[in-house]
Formats: C-alpha cells, structure tokens, sequence
C-alpha cells in the first residue's frame, strides 16, 4: 500500500501543508490519516474508512464531495462525475 511508503507519507504531508489543491476520493484518505493531516478537516471518503476519518479527527461528512480548504474528497467511482467537475473548477 502506498501509505506504507515514507516517501510518499513524507510527500502528501508537504504537498497538504504548502496548501496545494489535494484531491483524494474512496480509499484516498488513508494516505492523508497516515500524514496525520486531517485534524478538524471536513472529509468523506469509502464507507468501510469512516471510523479512520473520525479517529485521525476529521469530521466525516456523507455527501458526494465535500471540499475543505485545499482538500476535496469524495466517497467512491459512483461520485466521479461530481468529484471530477469540482476537481476542475477548482484547478481553474
């Protein structure tokens, strides 16, 4: 799994802090709980992660894209069109 890459962990951390655009949809987020950088972030992602989303301290929020600051998330493939359209209007 990606999330057990440091580099990677060590990337999206920096990536999240410089406050560039993160787009992360249905297991996304577990790279982002591993960062540590989703404290009293608004967040959604797959159903069988919510409890991670909670206890990294991010506020779960059951919508097809939630966006928070520079993070736009979504739940899963049946939000793509939705999290694709936000994804873009925000890279504008």
């Amino acid at each position: 799994m990606l999330r057990g890459e440091e580099r990677a962990v060590e990337f999206i951390k920096n990536f999240f802090e410089t406050g560039k655009p993160i787009f992360a949809i249905c297991h996304g987020p577990q790279l982002l709980i591993t960062a540590k950088v989703l404290n009293g972030m608004k967040v959604t992602g797959w159903k069988s992660i919510i409890q991670d989303i909670k206890n990294a301290g991010a506020e779960y929020v059951n919508q097809e894209v939630v966006v928070d600051d520079n993070l736009i998330s979504s739940r899963g493939p049946e939000n793509i069109p939705a999290f694709i359209k936000t994804s873009l209007e925000r890279l504008k």
